[in-house]
């Protein structure tokens, strides 16, 4: 099947750069220089550099995703989680340049898709065409990554390397091109069509529930429930969970804050304009949520448990970021404080149900992402002030439930959060499966015991510290 994929790209390539050799006739001249941007604009210099440092921040939250899902985990999957985390990168830089970015951005079909643009070729050789799929391609792998925690210890390498690339050339590029496009999602009649600011919905949840498809169809972790008992030819069982505790709690800590840092990229970033001075509100409210989201967290542990659990402090503190992350150009400070303190909530009782019901997600991307992405969604329809509009300053502008603006707004966000569910869970379940049926997606009880990283990849992340079980 991988040989299959491989020639099937080496087929699409040789087609697309024979019809980008005919798109510089097709359409107009492309600006590879900047010189036709920086006459039309000669403060745009400081607009670029605004989005590639902020772009920049946000391919650094690569590395916090690998160390909080490392710490996360046990000590002899390491090795196989900085490969995945590494891939998903570099999967996602190729299949997004050469189909994802067309799929999102390149023009709109019916509301359903772009059809242009392939390996950016033709008029997309261009430096603004260029910037905004370097923008697109951080955030296409923030998505990707974000599945990795959810099937972890489990999952086999070359499964990834597919499933990888479906959501990169696929599942993001569409949902996206629905909300950013000019897709259907955006044109809504109902409040301003479905908003998202920076990507609770295209980003988190997407990639949160590729993850519970992915985790369903793997089944837990050996371990992971006493007793099991298996309903029928589900992989889903019944029993009482236990903790499978993480090998590294401070790594998984310097993960949480270099993604806290990152998403100082990732928010302000997606004004996309180095002059746009909204800027500062969408960076205290990302603070304040993520802040609000770790106290949360930690203290309905403490209620529950009468332990300050770091862990879900942590997860907290992510799942703010996560759920402000859509509304954050749109509300005010205390609504940030409300969104994220009801995130760290909304994921302690989700982690505790999916627990309860079989799914087992070792690092809680599932609740954190897909569970808080669907939240920040809904936020934006009760809590959007009515002082900024549609990515920009430019009336009209977002008004949300409570500040009077009806429930044209909730509804199309709500409409926005079952469109995310069905097509991410969906089209991930439905990979899953035929990967399944193909080879199995699944390493062996021995490897899985063992540990993936001397299997898989012949190389211990800790070759001096042998524990056995860890």
């Amino acid at each position: 099947m991988t040989k299959r994929l491989f020639k099937f790209f080496l087929l699409f390539s040789f087609f697309a750069v024979l019809m980008g050799g005919r798109m510089h006739s097709v359409f107009a001249a492309p600006d590879p220089t900047g010189a036709a941007a920086l006459k039309a604009n000669p403060q745009a210099p400081l607009d670029y550099i605004w989005v590639l440092v902020c772009a920049f921040l946000v391919m650094f939250m690569q590395a916090g995703f690998a160390m909080l899902e490392a710490g996360f985990c046990r000590a002899k999957n390491v090795t196989n989680l900085m490969a995945k985390n590494l891939m998903d990168y570099v999967i996602g830089s190729l299949a997004f340049f050469a189909v994802g970015y067309a799929l999102m951005m390149g023009g709109d079909w019916h509301g359903i898709v772009g059809t242009k643009g392939w390996f950016m070729l033709g008029n997309y050789y261009d430096v603004g065409k260029y910037l905004s799929m370097f923008w697109m391609l951080v955030f296409c792998a923030t998505a990707a990554t974000i599945v990795s925690g959810a099937v972890a210890e489990r999952l086999k390498f070359k499964a990834y390397f597919i499933y990888s690339i479906v959501v990169s050339a696929v599942i993001y590029p569409i949902y996206g091109h629905w909300v950013w496009g000019g897709g259907w999602l955006s044109k809504l009649p109902f409040g301003m069509g479905a908003l998202d600011f920076a990507g609770s919905g295209v980003v988190h949840a997407i990639g949160g529930f590729v993850g519970l498809a992915g985790a369903i169809v793997l089944g837990p972790r050996f371990g992971k429930y006493i007793y099991p008992v298996r309903r029928g030819n589900s992989n889903r069982v019944k029993g009482k969970p236990q903790a499978i505790p993480g090998h590294s709690i401070a790594l998984a800590a310097l993960g949480v804050f270099i993604l806290w840092f990152g998403w100082f990229g990732f928010n302000p970033g997606s004004t996309f304009n180095g002059h746009h001075l909204r800027v500062s509100v969408i960076a205290v409210n990302t603070n304040l949520a993520a802040a609000a989201g770790a106290l949360a967290a930690i203290l309905i542990a403490y209620i529950k448990t009468k332990k300050w659990d770091v862990g879900m402090a942590l997860n907290g503190a992510v799942v703010g970021l996560v759920a402000i992350t859509a509304p954050c150009a749109w509300v005010e400070g205390w609504a940030a404080i409300v969104i994220g303190f009801i995130a760290g909530c909304v994921m302690y009782a989700s982690v505790r149900f999916f627990d309860a019901i079989g799914i087992d997600d070792p690092v809680g991307a599932v609740s954190v992402h897909g569970i808080g992405g669907v939240w920040g969604l809904l936020s934006i329809g009760l809590f959007a002030d009515g002082t900024y509009g549609n990515y920009s300053l430019a009336k009209p502008y977002a008004t949300g439930l409570f500040y009077g603006g009806g429930w044209g707004q909730f509804i199309a966000q709500a409409i926005s959060c079952v469109v995310v569910f069905v097509w991410a869970f969906g089209i991930g379940y439905i990979v899953f499966k035929l990967m399944d049926k193909a080879f199995g997606v699944r390493v062996t009880p021995a490897e899985e015991l063992q540990g993936l990283d001397i299997p898989e990849h012949g190389t211990p992340a800790y070759p001096d510290f042998l524990e056995a079980g860890r």
